[in-house]
């Protein structure tokens, strides 16, 4: 954002006063249209300023409040002196129309019961923690134990709203973790006093890693992104377009089901063959031609019974499985899901040393049955393979890595998720989609992406049994279409998303293979 901001700053297309006049403006409309009532009478705000440009446009959104009518109390954490130029110009903009006291640790608003908290200390760029803030930050914003915001029609409840100007204090903008004091470290429940829970934040251009990762959507509440005038770049509202595209790229036009990909996805034993059925389902359904479940003969009466569409195969070992791999037709594997860590043991080497590297999925008990060896797991990949960790997993075959994201954050920029799964993707030597509501998917060559399933686009159903094997289904039937495997997981998990958001609460996993043909006939596809 620095340099966005700055290369505008040195075209002459706009000045710093003027971004921070645009910011503190959208941040007053954010709150006007998030609580209509708030602009339809002056009310009270306590508005929180730091020392850099976050500050600024604090003192820019005190002064738009007060020419409303609103009474504005005002607060500054530093020195007046150590201002930025832009800053201290706002600074002494407000000065003309009101005082600005100093922000401590003991702070007690002279001001009775606002209506709105202003956070502007920190934003985006934050490098240390808020040492010495953390429990006024608790105490004025968390507790909320003064104040009052406007409910339904005019009825005040006496808590305040509380809205940070880019990001809630206290949050690492490129990782979304809170920094951590050493007056924290090692307090987890007392982690949260050292950042700001907003109601709402406000952002400016595009959204920050740090709105997504992590900590990041519960401390920020809900996030608006405010347009100040910058030259646009891609962003999260073109990922509907990139889908689309990229579906429509694939779309059947023409040809047999063979053309169409063959994808063998792989169950374990007697009663534990539904992960693989899941699996293989939605591979079915996002358009493999072909997909064939491959069953121990234990498994071999159950699993009949239970499919239609799907072809069988009889798998019990590794040999069987060399066998079957022989049939060049196959284009994409999936192995994991229900398939039991001495099943994976003797299976995996088998799909992966097969006849040339054919794009594979490595799901669930896959990953887990080489947590003592993961280097061994490693050795045997290759460039079209597709790594589908959830944290637990993915700790066992990256312990360090795990180790690191984990531990306390105390300086920015922090160790982010999306620095752990390029580590892992670079070490793992193929693709890595981390999974969680904020999946991080990376290549080895650094290629990144977050699929974020949060804000306006939550999907609390998919934590359901079943979901990530549907999602493993998905990217192995995408392989199977021909798309690469950055593509797949990307697309397969934008899909996985929004089959939950078409279908809505009591989503059980099965239900979202059979969302998918609504979520494909939207997109056009």
């Amino acid at each position: 954002m620095r340099a966005i901001e700055q290369a505008a700053i040195e075209s002459g297309t706009v000045t710093g006063l003027e971004l921070m006049e645009r910011a503190g403006r959208g941040v007053v409309e954010a709150v006007f249209e998030e609580w209509p009532e708030l602009a339809k009478a002056p009310y009270r705000a306590v508005v929180l300023c730091g020392p850099g440009n976050n500050g600024g446009d604090g003192f820019v959104v005190a002064r738009l409040l007060k020419e409303w009518g609103w009474e504005v109390e005002v607060y500054l954490y530093g020195e007046p002196a150590k201002l930025s130029r832009d800053a201290k110009v706002n600074y002494e903009k407000w000065l003309e129309m009101g005082e600005v006291a100093t922000l401590t640790a003991t702070l007690e608003p002279s001001m009775r019961k606002p209506s709105l908290v202003v956070d502007a200390i920190f934003g985006t760029g934050l490098t240390r923690p808020v040492r010495g803030l953390g429990g006024v930050l608790l105490d004025l914003c968390d507790s909320r134990g003064w104040g009052a915001h406007i409910t339904e029609g005019d009825r005040l409840d006496w808590t305040p709203v509380i809205v940070s100007v880019d990001l809630p204090s206290g949050l690492c903008s490129d990782s979304g973790r809170v920094l951590a004091s050493e007056e924290f470290t090692g307090l987890p429940d007392r982690l949260e006093a050292a950042s700001v829970h907003s109601d709402l934040t406000v952002s400016f251009h595009c959204l920050k890693l740090g709105h997504v990762l992590q900590d990041g959507p519960i401390a920020c509440g809900k996030v608006v992104v405010k347009d100040i005038g910058l030259r646009h770049r891609a962003g999260p509202e073109i990922v509907n377009a990139v889908a689309c595209q990229t579906l429509r790229a694939v779309a059947k036009r023409a040809g047999h089901k063979y053309s169409h990909g063959h994808a063998l996805i792989l169950s374990g034993g007697a009663g534990k063959a539904g992960a693989a059925r899941l699996a293989a389902r939605g591979a079915l359904r996002v358009g493999a031609g072909v997909v064939t479940l491959g069953v121990p003969g234990a498994a071999q009466m159950e699993v009949a019974t239970q499919i239609t569409a799907l072809m069988l195969r009889r798998v019990d070992d590794g040999v069987a499985l060399a066998e079957v791999l022989e049939d060049t037709r196959i284009n994409a594997l999936c192995l994991g899901p229900g398939m039991g860590v001495e099943r994976a043991r003797d299976l995996v080497p088998v799909a992966l040393g097969g006849n040339g590297p054919r794009p594979t999925v490595l799901d669930a008990d896959a990953l887990t049955a080489f947590e003592d060896a993961p280097e061994t797991l490693f050795d045997m990949l290759h460039e079209n393979c597709v790594l589908t960790p959830h944290g637990g997993e993915f700790a066992r075959l990256f312990p360090d890595i795990a180790e690191k994201l984990n531990a306390p954050a105390t300086k920015g920029p922090a160790y982010s998720k999306v620095d752990a799964t390029r580590e892992a993707a670079k070490r793992a030597g193929c693709v890595v989609l981390f999974k969680g509501p904020d999946t991080v998917i990376a290549a080895p060559d650094g290629r990144c992406s977050i699929n974020s399933a949060q804000y306006e686009r939550a999907a609390p159903w998919l934590a359901t049994a079943g979901s990530g094997d549907v999602l493993a289904g998905f990217i192995t039937g995408l392989l199977a279409r021909g798309l690469n495997p950055m593509q797949a997981a990307e697309t397969a998990a934008w899909l996985h998303v929004e089959c939950a958001r078409s279908f809505g609460p009591g989503l059980i996993a099965e239900d979202l293979p059979e969302e998918l043909p609504s979520v494909l006939r939207a997109l056009g596809a």
